[in-house]
C-alpha cells in the first residue's frame, strides 16, 4: 500500500456548510489535511467555513454540487483532482430530507423516496471516489449513521430505515474495497445538540429526556461526532473496517 503522509491528504466532506460537517471539516484541517467542504445551495455558509480553516492556518476550498446529482458530482471531484489531487478521504455527512411522520401516517411513497435518495447518494459520492483512491492504494471512507437504526423512534422511521440501510450498503462496499487498502465505516450519533435535524426532531423535553437516558447525562455535541470521524479518517484505524460507531454517550449498549 501506498504510504501517503497524513498532512496533506485531502478530505472531501459532503454537506460540511453547518453542523456536524462543518465541525468536522475544521477538525480535519487542524490535523492538516486539505479539506474541500461540500454544498448544495448554502454558498455563504460553506464560504464561512472555508474562511475560518484558512484563519486558523488551515487549507480548504468549497465545492458545489448535489449528492444526488452523479455528473455534478463526478465534475466536482474533477475540480477537487485539479485543484488539491485526488480524494484520500470521503466523509458522506449530507442530509437528504425526509418525512418527519409515524408509520400510521407516512405513505409508501414518502418511505420509498428516503430510502432510494439514501443510498443513491451514498453510492454517488462513493462512485466518484474510489476510482481515485484505488490508484493511490489508500482511502477512507466515513458515512453518518444514526442511532436510530437500532433504537426506534415514533415519527423517524425513514430516517432510521434509510441509515439501517446505508450501513448495510456500507459493509458491503468495505468488504469489496479492503483488498485495495479502502476502509469503510460508519459514524452513528445518538441525538446531537445544536444541529438543524435535531431542531427539528426533538423540543427541549425529549432533549431532557434523551439526556436522562443517556449513561454519560448528556447528549451529543457536534464536537463529539466529528472526533469519532476523525478516527476514522486517520490511519489509528487503519485495521478497522466495516463497523459502526455509535456516538451516543451509552443511550445503547452492545
Amino acid at each position: 500500500m501506498t504510504n501517503v503522509q497524513e498532512d496533506g491528504r485531502v478530505a472531501l466532506i459532503t454537506g460540511a456548510s453547518r453542523g456536524i460537517g462543518a465541525t468536522a471539516a475544521r477538525l480535519l484541517a487542524s490535523r492538516g489535511m486539505r479539506v474541500v467542504v461540500n454544498y448544495r445551495s448554502s454558498q455563504d455558509e460553506a464560504d464561512e467555513v472555508v474562511a475560518s480553516i484558512s484563519s486558523a492556518g488551515g487549507q480548504a476550498m468549497a465545492a458545489r454540487a448535489d449528492v444526488l446529482d452523479a455528473s455534478a458530482v463526478r465534475g466536482m471531484v474533477e475540480q477537487i483532482r485539479a485543484a488539491m489531487g485526488e480524494v484520500d478521504v470521503l466523509v458522506h455527512n449530507a442530509l437528504i430530507p425526509y418525512a418527519i411522520k409515524s408509520f400510521d401516517e407516512i405513505s409508501a411513497d414518502e418511505l420509498a423516496v428516503k430510502l432510494e435518495q439514501e443510498i443513491r447518494a451514498a453510492f454517488v459520492v462513493t462512485k466518484a471516489v474510489v476510482p481515485g483512491m484505488t490508484t493511490r492504494g489508500y482511502g477512507r471512507i466515513v458515512y453518518l449513521g444514526t442511532v436510530l437504526s437500532e433504537r426506534p423512534r415514533e415519527g423517524m422511521i425513514a430516517l432510521g430505515t434509510s441509515k439501517a440501510a446505508l450501513s448495510s450498503f456500507a459493509r458491503f462496499v468495505a468488504q469489496e474495497l479492503g483488498p485495495r487498502g479502502i476502509t469503510v465505516n460508519v459514524v452513528a450519533p445518538g441525538p446531537v445538540g445544536q444541529t438543524s435535524i435535531s431542531d427539528a426532531a426533538l423540543d427541549q423535553e425529549q432533549r431532557q429526556r434523551q439526556a436522562a437516558q443517556t449513561a454519560l447525562g448528556r447528549i451529543a455535541s457536534p464536537d463529539d461526532v466529528a472526533r469519532a470521524i476523525g478516527f476514522y479518517a486517520g490511519d489509528d484505524s487503519e485495521f478497522i473496517t466495516g463497523t459502526t460507531a455509535p456516538v451516543n454517550g451509552g443511550l445503547t449498549m452492545d
